[in-house]
């Protein structure tokens, strides 16, 4: 009998299946808004632009989000500016700020998001990351109105039909995870990163209760969603690495991150939920060993020009880490010959290793070639033993 798809997610991550290739989407596997528009322009069918046709054109293998529940950060906020998408996500606040565009000229549109952040955004390229301009928290008393925003009670946080979601979303033959949140991620997103940093040692105790207040957010709202729905797996969202290292020491991390991740981790481990991701961008080697400790075992995008190495991973870690991503974005411009080497460097050993999801080291951006996609997804498919597909 075939696997199906869940049984399939949860052998990799288990390393019971060795060898299988499964392309996960849309977690591992996303694309931004303007990649898809060049491709349609390269020759691609235009319903490329549908996830539901993009998954089976690719042969992908769907995971369900539950974006339904609001707690985690989900890249579906959209303003419109001037025709072109500004795409963006934002912690979890309920209820949403107003969004506004603010002021314009030209070139630029100045926008107040659903998170509250004021930003200056590109009219010709809105997915490129914007100029962020201000925050919703500044201090106490502007941290004492924004939580207020983070009740895990508030009915808008969950679906109104919850019986019938969890029936839906159960009986489905596909895995599921869970974005339980951040901490320093969020926290960051409050203030935005140079108030964030100085917090850290001018109020401490500030900074602590914000994490103390989104641990109680994560714990309450993962509670009622365990005690209905069959979950596969769990992700936080952190982005809190840069090119050489973290953006606040290990030492700090520990102080600070740990326990808290702990009591989130304790309780999905309590529920047979043994696979959990941290996506953060950057170099992730000095904080990969506390988040092992936190009860946090999978990574992604582990990005290679952020000196990330799968392989070498594997190899100090063992099993004791599920990797995800890691396939050099840069080596789509090029040849395929090079992006052939890339993928022959790294994925025969990590398939045949176990507990890998092969994937571009982030999403895949606009100047990745629509021919190259396809000739990265048959090169893993051949990898595996499995048919090239004939587009």
């Amino acid at each position: 009998m075939t696997a199906g798809t869940k049984e399939r997610f949860r052998g990799i991550c288990s390393f019971e299946r060795t060898g299988d290739l499964m392309l996960v989407t849309p977690y591992f596997h996303d694309f931004w808004t303007e990649t898809l528009d060049a491709w349609v322009a390269q020759g691609a069918p235009a319903e490329i632009k549908k996830a539901k046709f993009r998954g089976e054109y690719f042969h992908l293998d769907h995971m369900r989000m539950l974006r339904e529940i609001k707690l985690g950060l989900f890249m579906d906020k959209v303003i419109d500016v001037h025709g072109a998408p500004y795409v963006y996500g934002i912690p979890p606040v309920v209820p949403e700020y107003p969004t506004a565009i603010v002021e314009e000229d030209d070139e630029y549109a100045v926008i107040v998001n659903a998170g509250g952040q004021k930003l200056r955004a590109s009219k010709k390229h809105p997915e490129k990351m914007p100029m962020y301009l201000d925050f919703p928290v500044k201090d106490r008393a502007t941290w004492e109105e924004y939580k207020k925003r983070l009740d895990p009670a508030t009915p808008e946080r969950w679906p109104a039909d919850w019986g019938a979601f969890v029936e839906r979303t159960n009986a489905r033959d596909e895995p599921v995870m869970l974005n339980v949140g951040g901490l320093f991620g969020y926290v960051r997103e409050w203030m935005g990163i140079e108030r964030v940093l100085y917090l850290v040692y001018d109020d401490p105790v500030l900074f602590e209760d914000m994490m103390e207040h989104m641990t109680y957010l994560q714990v309450e709202v993962v509670k009622r969603v365990l005690a209905d729905v069959k979950i596969d797996c769990a992700m936080f969202w952190e982005d809190m690495c840069f090119k050489t290292g973290p953006l606040i020491s290990p030492r700090m991390f520990k102080r600070f991150m740990v326990p808290r991740y702990k009591r989130v981790t304790e309780l999905l481990h309590s529920a047979g939920v043994n696979s959990i991701f941290v996506d953060s961008d950057g170099n992730l080697s000095a904080l990969i060993p506390l988040w092992l400790e936190s009860g946090i075992n999978g990574f992604w995008p582990l990005e290679v020009a952020a000196g990330n190495d799968a392989v070498a991973l594997r190899t100090q870690y063992g099993k004791d880490i599920i990797l995800a991503g890691n396939i050099d974005k840069r080596a789509f411009l090029k040849t395929e010959d090079v992006l052939r080497e890339e993928i022959l460097s790294k994925v025969p050993f990590l398939l045949e290793s176990g507990g890998y999801f092969p994937s571009l080291d982030h999403l895949v951006p606009p100047d990745v070639p629509f021919t190259m996609y396809q000739y990265f997804i048959n090169t893993l498919r051949e990898v595996a033993g499995l048919e090239r597909i004939s587009w």
